[in-house]
Parts: structure tokens; sequence; C-alpha cells
């Protein structure tokens, strides 16, 4: 009976880790929600900094960084007019603020934030237009300069900022 109880705890054992393992789900967003058969192009426009604070690369950062990810994970073709999809608007803030003090009463941490003020236009079902803001914020030690972090930072908001957009455009997450 010993023996019998000891192979049922193996075998439960074993069952609960393959269980565990085949529930392990990776997701990678790659445009599968998109119907190929009905669109087949997109429009991605430039945009512009609308921001009173810039840093020069951020724009073109930002739209290369929109064009590659819809370019790299899906079928797309980018157009300059009469796309499918159209996905248009602008970078409205780059700002910094104090995000904490020390107990000297002195800044500890800078957080430095991007919003992109996004159009989505679908011209196959236009129930998925939207209009609405992005933001994506990255904090960094005061006893750092802002040009020594500034652009790592950018880049990892701008990763941020695309993987929302393209999410909430065609992964209809």
């Amino acid at each position: 009976m010993k023996r019998f109880r000891k192979h049922i705890y193996i075998i439960g054992v074993i069952l609960t880790i393959g269980i565990l393992a085949a529930c392990s789900v990776s997701y990678k967003f790659n445009g599968a929600s998109i119907d190929y058969t009905k669109t087949k192009t997109i429009q991605i426009a430039e945009f512009p900094i609308r921001s009173t604070y810039v840093w020069g690369p951020m724009g073109p950062m930002f739209n290369n960084a929109l064009k590659d990810e819809f370019a790299n994970h899906t079928r797309l073709q980018q157009v300059k007019r009469n796309g499918d999809l159209k996905i248009e608007g602008e970078i409205t803030q780059y700002s910094q603020r104090n995000k904490s003090v020390s107990s000297e009463g002195y800044s500890a941490q800078t957080e430095l934030s991007i919003t992109v003020n996004v159009r989505f236009t679908n011209n196959v079902n236009h129930n998925e237009d939207f209009e609405r803001q992005f933001t994506s914020s990255k904090s960094y030690e005061t006893t750092q300069s802002l040009a020594s972090v500034q652009e790592e930072l950018v880049n990892q908001m701008v990763k941020d900022l695309v993987e929302q957009i393209f999410n909430a455009t065609v992964a209809n997450w």
C-alpha cells in the first residue's frame, strides 16, 4: 500500500509538472489578428514633435521604430496614402520631473516621460477607429546627468510606446 501511494504521488508530480509546462505561454504579437484578405496596406504618417521641451533625435527614433515594428511584425504593405489602416498623430509631451526626494531634501530620482497622441483609422472596419494618448516613463538617478542617460532612456520609452501602439491597433489586446 505504501508503495502504491508513492507511485501515485510520483505520477501526480509528473502530471503537475507536465500541465504547468504545457500552460506556459509566450506571447509575441505578430499581427495575427489581421485579416490579410481584407487588410493589405498601412499608412503611417510622420509624427511631428509638438512638445515645448524637445530632444532632436527623438522624432526620427520614434517614427523609424513605429514603421519598423509594422514592417517586421505584419505582412502589411506600407503606403504613402489611401492605406487600409492609417496611423497618424504627434509627440505631445517630452518632460522630466522630480520623482523622489532624498533625506537631505534634494531630488534623488528624476522621471523622464514621452506622451504621444495617436489617431488610428481602420478603413476596413471603422468601429476600430480611435484617438488616444500613449505615455511611457523611465527614471534615472539625479546623480547622473540627463545627457548621459537620455539616449538610452528615450530608446526604451520609444520601444514601449511602439509596442503599446502596435497592440492597440492590430493585435487587438
